[in-house]
């Protein structure tokens, strides 16, 4: 018999090939349709020489692939930071049994990290096992047996040129120059630390395709407050530095709920305010499509609801006259 069911209600696979036998355990939850289909790939590859055989290897040897991969990556640290998160869960546990895995690290990392956090590291354990499907080193997809977490952490916060400025006070230079190109180009951090002096085309700053989120390059006029910040790129600080510097401007402010990215939104909020048009400012942030930009639409609405207001109050005294 060559698919059979255990005690424990899991599924095995037998393949006799050349005198030789090939066993194969199925993950929990898998049907019959599944051993069948498994079982006809295990005997395609094994009469071909150059396919290798599905198995069932260590979820952490598969991450260990998945870790040599990020160094391709347009952000290959932290791609591998978030694998190397993921690996306290794998050990021990084979590809078949990622579910399981990916279920327990999501138990223990709630209430620690925000959901968006969680899901990189379950990311790269489903890349993982893609790549091993791909490859043929699995007879399964098992990372399309588990889910990213909803990811309902989304928050705009906006600061005023006032708070922008207490923030800037209580930092750095280099921390400084960075909070000003934010606010006054709408530059994402990265964006920023991979400035170069011939980025400054002019009145222009390139930002270059390589550098940016959607891979495609902007130019972004240089008004008159920005130009004394450019004066000191490329800046000479890392992210970390960023990061740890922005903390401290921060709190010394008293602006303790701060992130950098808010000076990004901070930009949109404050051109959508001074009348810009969306699709302007979709320009200027970099965003693919005007969709992404209507998030800051509610704004404009707040804007003609007090003009309109004071345009009702105005009608109310002539009425009353």
């Amino acid at each position: 018999m060559s698919i059979w069911t255990d005690r424990a209600g899991r599924l095995h696979i037998g393949v006799m090939v050349g005198g030789k036998r090939i066993h194969r355990r199925l993950p929990e939850g898998s049907t019959k349709g599944d051993a069948k289909a498994i079982e006809a790939e295990l005997r395609r590859a094994a009469g071909r020489r150059d396919v290798v055989i599905p198995g069932d290897p260590p979820l952490s040897e598969l991450l260990a692939l998945y870790v040599d991969h990020a160094s391709n990556l347009r952000s290959p640290e932290t791609a591998r930071f978030h694998a190397l998160r993921a690996g306290p869960w794998c050990v021990g546990l084979r590809a078949s049994e990622a579910p399981r895995a990916a279920a327990a690290m999501i138990s223990d990392m709630r209430g620690h990290y925000r959901p968006a956090t969680i899901n990189r590291s379950l990311g790269a354990l489903k890349k993982a096992l893609r790549m091993a499907f791909e490859s043929g080193r699995i007879p399964s997809d098992y990372g399309a047996r588990f889910h990213r977490l909803p990811e309902n952490n989304i928050r705009h916060s906006y600061l005023t040129v006032a708070e922008v400025r207490k923030l800037a006070e209580c930092a750095s230079d280099q921390v400084k120059a960075a909070i000003w190109i934010a606010l006054l180009t709408g530059c994402r951090r990265g964006e920023i630390l991979k400035l170069a002096a011939t980025d400054i085309q002019g009145k222009r700053l390139r930002v270059q395709a390589g550098n940016t989120k959607t891979l495609r390059e902007r130019v972004v006029p240089i008004v008159p407050a920005l130009r004394p910040w450019l004066e000191v790129v490329p800046l000479t600080i890392t992210a970390e530095g960023l990061k740890t510097g922005f903390r401290r401007a921060r709190e010394a402010a008293g602006l303790r709920q701060a992130r950098f990215h808010d000076l990004r939104h901070s930009c949109a909020s404050l051109l959508v305010n001074l009348g810009t048009p969306l699709e302007v400012v979709r320009d200027i942030l970099g965003h693919t499509s005007v969709r992404t930009t209507e998030r800051y639409s509610d704004l404009s609405v707040a804007r003609q609801t007090e003009a309109l207001g004071k345009l009702s109050r105005k009608v109310a005294g002539a009425n009353r006259v």
